[in-house]
């Protein structure tokens, strides 16, 4: 999480809040380890029943609304929102067979996660594979914890999993916020340059109404997706379709692409000079994200030159705020190595990079003059950020795909561009969406009804 809100609020914004931003770590460290230590005798001071109570809204809400988001995005609220609605329904209960229940589930999900990054960690074997192995450990010890019913009898299932995320995220606050207190300005970037940037955009707009229009200036991530680009027909398999390859009726593999273009000229795309032999044999070696799989790669000039050799691209996410500076400065640099590696730096990694570089303090430019606390408060309580930080640790954990990238930008989009996305807000859009599909099938109904003599 803090490397997202970093890349959001931008080094900027925080150097000059990182009181606010200690503050707030010391708080929510406090308050999560008061309610871990609670827990530990079940015998509970920590007001259980309302905090149950905000659970099931929130989770109800995120069903609600689950609907009006795309792909990745859909799959996570419904999964948020069910989780938590489901918790909330078993906390209320009251009942000893609820408490097991919640253990079994919060350890389940922790003993999957943790198996799951441990067995990444060790395949692909990335830059921080053996940080990310330690994580997953501790997470199966964790979940081992939950299981098992010392100290409370299950009891305090539910306020061990808030203290321990409170905690967590309050001691990573309180270390970014000593970082960026004493951290250097962005390489190639001063800060008069950063006021000049923010300053371009409108004044007093925090929000817009929606995407930004074909005409407008905003960058564009084009994803080609695998069932999209396929030459023929594919056949269904949603998850792995959609996030990994698809295989049309002729047995053709297609992985899909990825590629970022800025109004200023800046093209993204990164290809194998020369096509890499995926066959059974030599694609488990291939996974590593080591030195020795790394090939030479091949950036394209220009997306109508691609989309001419090839095809246009199947999906299109497009945002105004960002930084064509910050953008500019990470291309400079990152295009001097011109190598391919089929986990680590690939299309997709490589577009994802320059989207978190564009998009560094995008967030913060529009909060500046609002101060620390309504910028928190705003990135916090958007459900994309929850989305993005799934997405994030996904994808850095095995590898980037067309499809993750598709639903990090659609993500990143809402953050960076933010819509009137309140929980509020976007309870009302539902509500009216799920009004004209009542009307329109009652004015179905009738029309059935109406027979001609």
């Amino acid at each position: 999480m803090m490397r997202l809100i970093l890349i959001l609020l931008g080094i900027d914004f925080l150097r000059s809040h990182w009181r606010g931003l200690r503050h707030f770590g010391w708080i929510t460290l406090i308050a999560g380890m008061a309610i871990f230590i609670d827990a530990m005798d079940g015998s509970l001071f920590f007001p259980i029943e309302p905090f149950a109570c905000l659970l099931l809204f929130e989770g109800g809400l995120t069903l609600m609304v689950a609907h009006s988001g795309m792909g990745g995005q859909r799959i996570l609220r419904y999964v948020k929102g069910a989780t938590f609605s489901l918790a909330a329904v078993l906390i209320l209960a009251g009942h000893h067979d609820g408490d097991i229940v919640l253990a079994i589930i919060f350890g389940t999900l922790f003993l999957l996660d943790g198996t799951l990054q441990i067995a990444s960690a060790l395949v692909v074997r990335y830059q921080r594979w053996r940080p990310a192995l330690v994580g997953g450990i501790v997470e199966i010890a964790l979940a081992i914890f939950f299981y098992q019913p010392w100290p409370s009898n299950y009891a305090g299932t539910v306020p061990y999993c808030l203290g321990l995320g409170l905690a967590f995220a309050g001691w990573n606050m309180f270390i970014l916020a000593n970082r960026v207190k004493v951290a250097a300005a962005n390489p190639g970037l001063k800060g008069e340059e950063y006021m000049e940037e923010a300053q371009t955009l409108p004044p007093d707009v925090v929000e817009w109404d929606g995407p930004p229009e074909e005409d407008e200036k905003a960058l564009t991530v084009h994803v080609w997706t695998p069932v999209g680009s396929a030459p023929g027909e594919t056949i269904p398999r949603p998850v792995i379709n959609r996030y990994i390859a698809a295989v049309d009726q002729n047995g053709i593999i297609s992985t899909g692409h990825a590629a970022l273009e800025s109004p200023g000229g800046i093209y993204i795309s990164l290809y194998p000079a020369e096509l890499i032999d995926r066959s059974p044999d030599a694609f488990a070696r291939l996974l590593r994200a080591t030195p020795e799989n790394n090939v030479q790669g091949l950036f394209q000039p220009d997306y109508a030159t691609e989309s001419a050799q090839w095809c246009h691209s199947t999906r299109k996410v497009r945002i105004r705020n960002y930084s064509e500076t910050r953008l500019t400065a990470f291309w400079e640099h990152y295009r001097q190595n011109e190598s391919y590696n089929l986990t680590h730096r690939n299309c997709s990694s490589s577009v994802a990079r320059a989207l978190e570089a564009a998009l560094e303090g995008s967030v913060g430019r529009l909060w500046q003059t609002r101060g620390f606390w309504l910028a928190i408060g705003k990135l916090m309580s958007t459900p994309e950020l929850w989305v993005a930080l799934q997405l994030r640790k996904r994808a850095e954990t095995m590898a980037w795909t067309p499809g993750l990238v598709l639903d990090y930008a659609r993500a990143l989009s809402m953050l960076a561009d933010p819509r009137p996305t309140g929980w509020f807000n976007t309870l009302g859009r539902a509500l009216r969406k799920m009004f004209h599909r009542r009307m329109a099938w009652v004015k179905g109904k009738s029309g059935e009804g109406v027979t001609e003599e």
